[in-house]
């Protein structure tokens, strides 16, 4: 397993994707935190906060996110080189878990950098942010884009088309990230409570706030544990 992880690796930052995808994710948030104006720009703010860059990072995720993880799958089986993959002496869900692991990491190295945004903001206020509140929007940005790696995998598990993998993988990730709050507001009781709660972004607002809440962190430990399982079970039968 630790194998294959490294190779996934290997393969993200020996090619173009992975320079890519950390370099997109650092400038199309910055520019809209430092240079354009409007609600997320620090200096219209007037507030030393990270709110502008957890509130870009997550739709940047859902462009960026499904490219890194459409070719985990598809391409292997597009290529006949997935048969290959389970000659080895590995169980599905480790291969699963393998892939996982590496994107996540990927994505992990991606919103590293930005820590020179709150080294910035901590200097221009004099320290006057909210850590806790910055900290858990980390935690919460993290595990958020670890749901999406895990959607990108079943949507790259389920088809050999790389462009189809894209599009269902952006699909999920917008459904579960925005679509059941759209859909709770416009749908009466008692199901609007329901479909708010299964809402990522719910459950990442609160963590935005530096509330760390156990049921919060469950809430995505489920969808991840969901996605992947899964994923084994479509590789298994395919």
């Amino acid at each position: 397993m630790f194998s294959l992880f490294i190779k996934e690796i290997s393969a993200f930052l020996s090619s173009a994707l992975g320079y890519i995808a950390i370099i997109t994710f650092l400038i199309s948030t910055g520019v809209f935190m430092w240079f354009f104006s409007g609600s997320n720009n620090i200096f219209d703010m007037g507030e030393s906060s990270m709110k502008a860059f957890f509130n870009m990072a997550p739709n940047v995720f859902l462009f960026l996110i499904p490219a890194i993880t459409m070719k985990l799958f598809a391409e292997e089986k597009n290529k006949g080189t997935i048969e290959l993959l389970f000659t080895k002496p590995i169980s599905e869900i480790k291969v699963v878990l393998a892939k996982f692991i590496a994107a996540t990491f990927l994505v992990f190295i991606s919103i590293l950098p930005s820590l020179i945004y709150y080294y910035s903001i901590i200097k221009m206020g004099n320290s006057n942010i909210d850590h806790a509140a910055t900290w858990g929007g980390y935690i919460g940005l993290l595990l958020l884009g670890a749901v999406f790696v895990a959607i990108g995998l079943f949507a790259s598990a389920i088809t050999n088309n790389q462009v189809i993998a894209f599009i269902l993988s952006m699909f999920l990730c917008f459904i579960f990230y925005l679509g059941f709050s759209f859909m709770s507001e416009i749908i009466s009781s008692p199901f609007d409570y329901f479909l708010l709660k299964i809402s990522v972004f719910e459950h990442y607002s609160s963590l935005q706030r530096g509330v760390i809440d156990s049921r919060d962190i469950i809430y995505y430990i489920s969808i991840i544990v969901f996605f992947l399982f899964s994923t084994s079970i479509i590789i298994k039968r395919r």
